[in-house]
């Protein structure tokens, strides 16, 4: 029985990976949960699953999420350092980090300090701190095991095959909502719009990077620090069905994807019985009831954040994480209605170019640009709303 620790348990993706703990039956020991303020979710996780360990962000809601639990000893902890505790225990094999935001580097380095291998959903871990989260999971022989769909799919694409014969790897995009909008329209679009994704049922912030194209842009810088390649040999293509969910290009031309229906549950099952494969209850992908997979470009001059990635991605340094930040706030202004979809791009790139980067920076020099940037885009949130 592998023991496990979930942060971000009532989120899209921590719902989901007890769903996939539930379904694989006695093969999993959850020892924690955390969650930012969803007590009622959280409580009835933790009646369900009894962890040794749960988290609560806000640490004003512990006495109400106490009421609201069945007799059991289940200890619950506050804050960042609740995070890194669980993160750290010594029971704790695998360490599911499915956090949305920057909050996921310090515990998964913690983790991985620790020798725990990681099941990493939180982009913003590679995308803020790539650099030093890699080095540390090497020196530690650790494992970092990608469920987010398109960088799962590379790792599967990739297994048994000599990294030294990848030319290039393409991650699919399904578009967002608004795919084939034109530009006069995208300027009013509503919060509503804007998380209504046709294939994927994923969490606020998320669907809006999708929208946006932030979320395949980020998706970039990760792919560059997981999978040890050039920002030169990571491509991106729109794939309206969501059926190839990403493709790795070798030196000989042969293409190496891996397809299935629009299902988180596939990777996050993946990522938690590595290196072994289990039975499901999964729908099986009918292609002939597909019918026809289609490809597109990005549309980079309406949707601007994919290049932007791109940008702070080559820039280096202390840019991603300024890039994240940013993109962090303009996301929570447009969804509290402060904002427009339009003013989401251009908010980034006022931060994006008041910012001095710092190359080679360490973790504390990290986190002063991410909280740099949250700072001069709320001051230029003012200024576009």
């Amino acid at each position: 029985m592998k023991k496990i620790a979930i942060l971000g348990s009532t989120g899209s993706i921590g719902q989901q990976t007890l769903e996939v703990v539930d379904e694989l039956n006695c093969e999993f020991k959850v020892m924690a949960l955390t969650a930012n303020s969803s007590i009622e979710i959280l409580a009835e996780q933790i009646n369900k699953f009894k962890p040794k360990y749960a988290v609560l962000m806000n640490d004003s809601l512990v006495n109400e999420l106490k009421y609201k639990l069945s007799y059991n000893k289940t200890q619950i902890l506050t804050g960042l350092e609740g995070l890194i505790k669980v993160a750290t225990l010594d029971e704790v094999e695998l360490l599911v980090n499915a956090v949305v935001g920057a909050i996921g580097v310090k515990p998964t380095l913690a983790a991985i300090r620790a020798g725990k291998d990681i099941a990493l959903a939180n982009k913003e871990t590679l995308v803020t701190a790539g650099a030093i989260v890699m080095r540390e999971a090497k020196e530690n022989d650790v494992r970092i095991l990608p469920i987010d769909s398109e960088h799962n799919a590379i790792f599967q694409a990739l297994q048994g095959e000599d990294r030294a014969g990848v030319k290039k790897i393409i991650l699919t995009a399904s578009g967002g909502p608004f795919r084939t909008i034109s530009a006069d329209k995208l300027s009013e679009v509503s919060v509503e719009e804007a998380l209504n994704h046709p294939n994927w049922d994923m969490g606020g912030k998320i669907t809006i990077d999708s929208a946006t194209l932030m979320n395949k842009g980020l998706e970039v810088i990760e792919a560059k620090w997981l999978f040890d390649l050039d920002y030169e040999q990571i491509d991106v293509v729109v794939h309206p069905q969501s059926i190839i969910h990403s493709l790795v290009e070798y030196k000989d031309h042969s293409i190496l994807a891996e397809l299935g229906l629009p299902d988180m549950k596939v990777p996050i099952q993946y990522a938690l019985t590595y290196p072994q494969r289990n039975t499901n209850n999964l729908e099986s992908l009918n292609l002939a009831k597909v019918g026809e997979l289609t490809f597109e470009e990005p549309r980079k001059e309406l949707f601007p954040c994919l290049d932007y990635a791109y940008e702070a991605g080559k820039r280096g340094g202390t840019m991603p994480a300024v890039l994240n930040a940013a993109n962090e706030v303009a996301v929570s202004k447009f969804l509290a209605g402060k904002i427009k979809f339009i003013d989401i791009p251009k908010l980034i790139k006022m931060v994006m170019s008041a910012h001095e980067v710092v190359d080679d920076p360490t973790l504390d020099q990290i986190i002063e640009a991410d909280t740099w940037a949250r700072v001069e885009a709320q001051k230029e949130g003012e200024k576009v709303c």
